[in-house]
């Protein structure tokens, strides 16, 4: 019985379409013959019972249960560093932190014992590591004891980590990409059956799997936060937006491979197409106001130190001042509220860019390594180095950042993203392997869009992931990782019907009715013989004498150019698709319409047969010009 009002309606659930391609995706193949569909490739067969009503609360807990299997078994393997002292490597140094941040006052956090893993990433990072160090205390306090723990290799504390990657993984990273790419198959049209596909695809990204829970990383954080920046900026809300990517920056320093791009795109929602004065504002003020409250524990914890005179391990007299604290020291009272300010910002910032460490540390492939190995850069004196790195990242990203800027879409975003991110990539200072997980994570969300899990689109998106993977094998070989490589790599090939495990994309039926272009294909499967011919010459063939790293250089030339190829390609897409070549060609055409109108103005006055100029009326009025009779 109903008190007041009207009974209670639930509403009505919309029902999905029965067939499984309606957003041109191309997932399903037609069989004339038979007068039925059948998967294009391994993932969609999987997926094949859930196309016709599964709810999604169905399949989404076993994707997520999949998906974390698989990073649990890969967690079994070994990790950077195991039992390669004395400086381990970087699960020694993810665990140093959380040590340090455990034990240390906040105030000696970014100065502490610099020379054995010193803290070198944002704030985040460091209120991140004292969390899971608080936690992982209570466990077993021999974890992270300070100083007397550092190598511990304890097979428990193993399982701890790996557990600490992937419950912020759950937390960040996954949910982003889940929200991400149910928002972007709304506004393009995309099923949720089709967009459970992508979803699969996104979050078995081998690379991903391999450093973060192979290599040892928290980098799904960092990219959850990007994610989740440009979930807001979907759905039209900037302010929230600015809190996420700020809260990325200073969680890792590399999501300002992104920065260009979005700072553009928001620029441009605020200009374009009127001029959004309060939104501007909103928008700076918020960016600076998160700023202030990362930063703010930080500095408030060191005049707590210091007013409790406990002071940092750096005096004005050591050798460990940073240059940016160095220029202002002159000017400063070393005793005043400021001093112990701007000692703790410069500091942090000193850490967070090291460009004293030079243009490169280990070979990566970039346009700088690959230089390298022609011409040796190591000759040349690092601040000359640092301009030129500039000067060429800031030409790489000026089409994206000119684009998105003039053309605020949501389409494009995307794709102004991957464009930034590939330029840094490829000509900014200090870039590592781990790094080409940022320009393969918008690409790899393109597979959510309309379109995105088409032959064309599959093929440049697998092309950018099975390259991204293969360059870092170098460095997972290290790491005792070549098996989870293999296995992780393929098993993702074969989902997602690639080369070396299928090359129907390519020769087969699916590629001749895509239309996909003869040069594509050749350059695709060159580049994925490439990889294979050089697997096997690094597998059964050795160097020769006085070339111990000839493998490789060769894995960076080849992966340099791959990842070129994916720049040029995500730029020419990102032009393509702003219109602004309509708008060039448009322009040329009106342009010689006013050519070809003054031209045959001129024409007018031209005699019958004769290529002189006629003489005008009022000039034979005047007799001027004329010829005697």
């Amino acid at each position: 019985m109903t008190v007041l009002g009207t009974p209670h309606k639930p509403r009505k659930k919309r029902r999905e379409a029965s067939q499984p391609a309606t957003s041109g995706n191309e997932i399903a193949l037609s069989d004339s013959k038979a007068a039925a569909q059948s998967p294009a490739f391994p993932l969609v067969a999987f997926l094949w019972p859930a196309r016709k009503h599964t709810s999604q609360w169905v399949t989404l807990p076993l994707v997520l249960m999949i998906v974390g299997l698989f990073r649990w078994c890969m967690g079994l393997w070994g990790y950077s560093g195991f039992q390669t002292p004395p400086m381990h490597g970087d699960y020694e140094a993810q665990r140093h932190w959380m040590e340090i941040t455990r034990h240390l006052p906040i105030s000696q956090w970014y100065f502490y014992d610099l020379d054995y893993w010193g803290l070198d990433y944002p704030p985040l990072t460091a209120y991140h590591s004292w969390l899971v160090g608080k936690i992982g205390s209570l466990i077993n306090p021999s974890w992270f004891a300070l100083d007397s723990s550092r190598g511990i290799e304890q097979p428990l504390l193993k399982v701890y980590m790996r557990a600490t990657v992937i419950v912020s993984e759950y937390i960040t990273y996954i949910p982003a990409t889940i929200i991400l790419s149910r928002r972007l198959a709304r506004l393009r049209g995309v099923s949720k059956w089709e967009s459970s596909i992508a979803l699969v695809a996104i979050l078995m990204q081998p690379a991903t799997i391999l450093i973060d829970h192979g290599h040892f990383q928290y980098n799904t954080v960092m990219l959850g936060l990007v994610l989740a920046s440009l979930s807001c900026m979907l759905s039209d809300h900037p302010i929230w937006a600015c809190t996420f990517f700020v809260a990325a920056l200073c969680y890792k320093q590399m999501a300002l491979y992104f920065a260009p791009a979005i700072f553009a795109y928001l620029l441009g929602v605020c200009l374009l197409p009127t001029l959004h004065v309060g939104r501007f504002v909103g928008i700076a003020l918020i960016t600076l106001l998160s700023f202030a409250l990362i930063f703010a524990p930080l500095e408030l914890g060191a005049l707590y130190d210091t007013h409790n005179g406990i002071s940092p391990p750096l005096s004005t007299s050591n050798r460990q001042v940073n240059p940016l604290f160095a220029l202002i020291l002159p000017y400063i009272d070393e005793r005043s509220m400021l001093y112990t300010l701007l000692l703790q910002l410069s500091q942090t910032v000193h850490r967070i860019f090291p460009f004293a460490r030079g243009l490169f540390e280990d070979k990566v492939a970039n346009m700088w390594c690959a230089i390298h190995t022609i011409h040796k850069l190591h000759t040349y004196p690092i601040p000359l180095l640092q301009r030129v790195s500039l000067f060429a990242t800031m030409m790489s990203i000026l089409p994206a950042c000119m684009i998105i800027s003039l053309f605020p879409r949501k389409d494009l975003l995307l794709w102004a993203l991957a464009s930034s991110a590939w330029g840094f990539f490829l000509c900014s200072f200090q870039v590592h392997e781990k790094s080409n997980l940022l320009p393969l994570l918008p690409m790899t969300i393109l597979f959510a869009g309309d379109g995105g899990l088409g032959v064309e689109m599959r093929a440049w998106i697998g092309l950018a992931n099975m390259l991204g993977a293969w360059t870092l094998f170098p460095l997972l070989t290290r790491d005792e990782l070549r098996v989870p490589y293999y296995v992780l790599s393929l098993l993702w090939a074969y989902l997602m019907g690639l080369p070396p495990t299928n090359l129907d994309l390519y020769i087969g039926k699916q590629a001749i009715k895509s239309g996909m272009r003869l040069s594509t294909q050749s350059l695709h499967l060159t580049i994925y013989t490439a990889m294979a011919v050089w697997h096997l010459l690094e597998a059964f063939v050795e160097t020769p004498k006085g070339k111990p790293d000839l493998w490789l250089v060769i894995n960076v030339l080849i992966g340099f150019a791959g990842f070129g190829i994916c720049y040029l390609w995500c730029t020419w897409q990102l032009i393509l698709r702003s219109g602004v070549m309509d708008q060039w060609l448009a322009f040329r055409a009106q342009m010689d319409a006013k050519v070809k109108g003054k031209r045959d103005e001129k024409e007018q006055f031209l005699p019958p047969g004769k290529g002189t100029r006629a003489t005008p009326p009022r000039e034979a009025k005047s007799g001027k010009g004329q010829k005697k009779s």
